[in-house]
């Protein structure tokens, strides 16, 4: 029998979808499962957006350009400059199959094959599986709960730099643990970058869910960080629109936008349809934003404190995204996530989570972890609270401090 490349051996599994059959059999015996595994939102998508994909009226569903479609990229620039990014123009725009894609492309063009990117950890669990792609080792440096997963010091980082260290990746506000970086924390970083010549990487996918009017600001905000930064953005989020797969590469770095169009042009072209609907989008008013805001802020303010009632449970209170990363009376979150599927119900329901495992690099770290999103109605959030603590009672794997 032919063998498995070994890159697809080392391609890691999706902690966020892994337990999926375990989850789809709770449903098949007839229970209700409250999905706080992924963020999938259940905000609607603007209305315009849905406007432009019913009236769309062309005659050949053709190619666009690879970098995109050029009125999607100037529209999108307009978007831009209400969140401070005026010196962004269309030629610093590269339109992309989702936020993955874009992080991929970032990758495979700034990076050789063996070469290092620093993150902080716990991190989205895909960069891992991009690294893989792309050939390139993600070096960890570990956040803590106990700090809300602030960013570590900067001599934390400093001890990682080797000369196969090329850039930094971070996320803001974070996926898993909702952590927003400060302008002090960045400006740290900046100083890094520039002593080191590195790369920074800023997935800024939950850029307009940040909550207690904490503000959000990015590393393009920092002046003489333009060779270096690299912006990675995506509509699934901020539109309510993850099936839309689009998102983008935004740097000021000629070099890198002139490499990542070459990748972009071996996969041809980002989606016509989506494109349409996304360039419709920007005008969104404000108000649908501050609603959807005020909704966040909500149920975050409701699930934080209710795991904080929860016996043996700390949730530190995030400042963006949608998510939290929670510390539980557990053994082992891989196999409490699958218990509370497979084993356990109560009233004929229970909760899908993410084990914080797969958000760690570090083997060992996030064993008594669990990620959350907060992407439920306030009711179901209640019960999924519910179900948690009862499940966390008669977990055979709990341990008392």
């Amino acid at each position: 029998m032919p063998k498995i490349s070994t890159k697809g051996l080392a391609m890691p599994e999706s902690p966020i979808r892994k337990l999926t059959p375990f989850a789809d059999q709770a449903k098949a015996e007839g229970k209700t499962v409250y999905h706080l595994n992924i963020g999938q939102p259940d905000i609607e998508t603007p209305t315009a957006m849905l406007d432009a994909i019913k009236n769309i009226d062309f005659k050949v569903w053709a190619y666009t350009a690879s970098e995109g479609r050029l009125s999607y990229r100037k529209k999108l620039t307009e978007y831009y400059q209400k969140f401070g990014y005026q010196h962004i123009t269309s030629e610093d725009i590269l339109v992309t199959n989702g936020g993955s894609e874009a992080l991929t492309i970032a990758m495979q063009s700034c990076f050789d094959t063996g070469e290092e990117i620093i993150s902080p950890e716990p991190f989205y669990a895909n960069y891992n599986s991009f690294a893989c792609s792309a050939g390139v080792n993600v070096k960890p440096i570990t956040s803590h709960i106990e700090t809300g997963f602030a960013l570590p010091p900067i001599e934390e980082f400093e001890k990682l730099i080797t000369s196969k260290t090329k850039g930094i990746i971070i996320c803001s506000p974070n996926n898993p643990t909702g952590y927003l970086y400060s302008k002090e924390e960045l400006e740290a970083l900046k100083v890094l970058v520039l002593k080191y010549d590195l790369y920074l990487i800023s997935d800024e996918a939950y850029r307009e869910f940040c909550y207690s009017g904490h503000p959000f600001v990015s590393p393009l905000h920092l002046d003489g960080l333009e060779e270096h930064v690299i912006m990675v953005d995506s509509v699934s989020k901020r539109y309510s629109a993850c099936g839309a797969r689009l998102g983008c590469l935004v740097t000021k770095n000629k070099a890198v936008i002139q490499t990542a169009l070459k990748f972009a042009q071996a996969r041809l072209s980002p989606p016509l349809v989506a494109q349409i609907a996304a360039e419709a989008a920007i005008d969104t008013p404000d108000s649908y934003f501050e609603n959807v805001k005020q909704e966040y802020t909500k149920r975050r303010d409701l699930l934080v404190s209710a795991l904080n009632r929860i016996d043996g449970v700390f949730c530190p209170n995030p400042g963006g995204a949608f998510y939290v990363v929670a510390r539980l009376p557990i053994d082992n979150s891989d196999r409490f996530c699958q218990w509370m599927l497979e084993k356990f119900s109560y009233q004929n329901q229970t909760v899908m989570m993410a084990p914080a495992t797969g958000f760690y690099s570090t083997i060992g770290k996030g064993q008594n972890e669990v990620r959350l999103a907060y992407v439920l109605n306030e009711e179901h959030l209640k019960n999924a609270m519910i179900c948690l603590e009862k499940g966390l009672q008669e977990y055979p794997g709990r341990y008392e401090k």
